[in-house]
């Protein structure tokens, strides 16, 4: 099993993922193999949060060229992930919208 810290690679900060945060609403970028029992799993022992679903999605990396070389850049998988009605909000993003 691996760490938990592995999956949760970072935060998403961007104006959608700004105007979810008042609906308990958080975005991540996770690692590109985790599924959504992992990433819940590790939220709720991060942040110490109880929550409702995950919502994932995969963007295929894109296609790159120099010159006569051509490569892609990295796959990126986020997670959208919302908290139960009872449960506390994520301090890290609460202290960014005020």
């Amino acid at each position: 099993m691996r760490d938990i810290h592995d999956i949760i690679r970072g935060p998403v900060l961007t104006e959608k993922s700004y105007d979810q945060i008042a609906l308990k609403k958080y975005s991540f970028e996770v690692a590109v193999d985790a599924n959504k029992v992992e990433i819940k799993k590790a939220v709720e022992e991060i942040f110490n949060v109880e929550v409702a679903s995950v919502n994932t999605m995969t963007h295929k990396g894109k296609v790159k060229r120099q010159g006569y070389t051509s490569g892609r850049t990295a796959k990126v998988k986020k997670a959208v992930v919302t908290l139960k009605e009872n449960s506390k909000p994520i301090e890290f993003f609460e202290s960014m919208i005020q």
